[in-house]
């Protein structure tokens, strides 16, 4: 049976029926006109010249049209390419030029961004605007790039188109992450991969009954986009409630409002819920938190259960290469400090630096086989072929298995920073801070921080007779890289720790900012 992920939302439909799908900013939508958008739109891609395998990159913040986009670019038969809207022009440009997108989906606030990049992304040809204030100065071509912009809302003008056959190997999405070093990587994925993560995290989270969601995961992350996957396997109708971007305000005023039963976040998020007055709001509807992306320490998960009384926080455990999916807790089956077992489809085995497996007990290598393990890294079959040995996803995580099959990760990638719930590569800080005239070294770690997870930190050595003071390096760093990736803190150092054979010694560099 195909997996085609466009078919999956079609006979969802047909399961479920006509009701209040999403609540976004006051608005409420329903399927059906979520359904009827994305074929009128996949017809417009269609007709803009966007063809099946065709890359087209969605780079907004969370709002109903990142959903329709989505949805019409798989009935179109075209590849998503996500894109976390905190991204800089410079990673934007990698992203593009790297996937050879043809097309841009954005808002009104993000185009600047897009048009500074679009003389470096030779194969980009449209760029279309979404949201009710995107219209002003449309009909443009950017200058020099010969890309025309226009309103993402012209391509549902017509008629609805039916969709476009896609084999259960084509792909369906491919997401950018940094893996372990270097430069983002396109993790490639196809229908059937994203379907079968799906499932799987259905089947283990499904509680009948909850069925009033609040998603403020970013759609363009793994984890958003694998969470809103599952709801394609409901078998009762749900409302799911969307932030544009998480506030921990507004995020427990829409649990009251709509009396929300279930959500799911990343560390960082449930530390910030903690300083909000959580005793004052009603939260008695609310169940399940699921919690994923980075560790979550055993304290912050019994405070919040503590102070929202019947809710219970499931942890679980993934990465993008495996579509955000490995193992998760059951409802009424957890064990705390413990992120759950495998989910269906998926095998998780221990082992060592000779390939070898670990007893239950024993620390090593989280490797993962499953449906919706990555084909490889987009154009990269060194990086694919170092990854996936063996049969086996090398996630490069240490952990172990109890005797009951649940996994405890102990550790994280060696050089990985996760800050507020999305991964900094230390290279990339690295990199950006070397094109700085007067820096001649740089070095990247992260920093325990109580409410993010970790906080970024670079050392730098400077040339002779330099005149940067730190506070000039962290704007520059800012104005080249997102949001959430870079340093607030730099210092200049006189050297920077090197290892016996000339690397740069991150170890001791950790234990500077402990």
């Amino acid at each position: 049976m195909s997996q085609n992920l466009a078919q999956l939302a079609e006979d969802a439909f047909a399961r479920l029926g006509d009701h209040e799908a999403l609540v976004f900013e006051g608005r409420t939508w329903r399927s059906a006109e979520l359904r009827d958008r994305a074929g009128r739109t996949a017809a417009g891609f269609a007709a803009l010249g966007v063809l099946p395998g065709d890359r087209v990159v969605v780079l907004m913040a969370n709002c109903p049209e990142v959903l329709i986009a989505y949805g019409a670019l798989w009935r179109a038969g075209a590849v998503i390419t996500p894109v976390v809207f905190l991204v800089s022009g410079d990673e934007l440009a990698h992203i593009l030029s790297d996937s050879g997108a043809t097309t841009v989906v954005t808002t009104a606030e993000l185009l600047g961004t897009v048009m500074r990049v679009t003389d470096r992304a030779p194969d980009l040809r449209h760029i279309l605007v979404a949201g009710g204030d995107g219209d002003a100065g449309l009909g443009i071509t950017a200058a020099g790039a010969g890309v025309t912009v226009t309103s993402f809302s012209d391509l549902d003008a017509g008629a609805a188109s039916g969709i476009v056959p896609r084999s259960d190997d084509d792909l369906a999405a491919l997401l950018y992450t940094g893996g372990t070093t270097g430069r983002a990587k396109g993790v490639a994925l196809t229908h059937h991969q994203l379907a079968g993560a799906g499932r799987g995290l259905w089947e283990a989270a499904h509680v009948p009954g909850v069925t009033r969601t609040l998603t403020p995961l970013p759609l363009s992350h793994a984890y958003g986009l694998i969470v809103s996957i599952a709801g394609l396997y409901a078998d009762e109708p749900g409302l799911a409630i969307v932030q544009r971007w998480f506030n921990p305000s507004d995020w427990i005023g829409l649990c009251e409002e709509h009396r929300v039963q279930r959500s799911a976040l990343v560390p960082a998020m449930i530390q910030m819920l903690l300083a909000e007055r959580l005793e004052d709001a009603d939260l008695s509807s609310l169940r399940l938190l699921g919690s994923g992306a980075a560790p979550l320490p055993l304290d912050v998960l019994q405070e919040f259960e503590r102070r929202v009384p019947g809710c219970e926080i499931h942890e679980g455990y993934g990465c993008t290469e495996s579509s955000a999916v490995v193992t998760a807790s059951r409802p009424g089956r957890r064990r705390l400090g413990s992120v759950g077992t495998p989910v269906s489809g998926y095998t998780v085995h221990i082992l060592d630096d000779e390939h070898r497996p670990l007893a239950a007990g024993e620390d090593g290598e989280i490797c993962v086989r499953g449906l919706g393990v990555m084909s490889g890294y987009w154009h990269d079959p060194e990086a694919s072929a170092a990854a996936l040995r063996d049969g086996w996803l090398h996630t490069g995580d240490i952990g172990h298995l109890d005797a009951d099959g649940y996994l405890y990760v102990v550790d994280r990638k060696k050089d990985l920073i996760l800050r507020g719930g999305f991964n900094v590569f230390p290279r990339d800080v690295e990199d950006v801070l070397l094109t700085h005239p007067d820096v001649t070294g740089a070095g990247v770690v992260g920093r325990p921080d109580p409410r993010l997870g970790e906080e970024v930190v670079a050392f730098v050595t400077l040339r002779p007779g330099a005149a940067a003071v730190s506070a000039d390096l962290v704007t520059y760093a800012r104005e080249h890289l997102a949001a959430n990736k870079y340093p607030r803190e730099i210092r200049i150092v006189d050297g920077l720790p090197l290892t016996s054979v000339g690397k740069l010694d991150r170890k001791r560099l950790r234990t500077l900012v402990q």
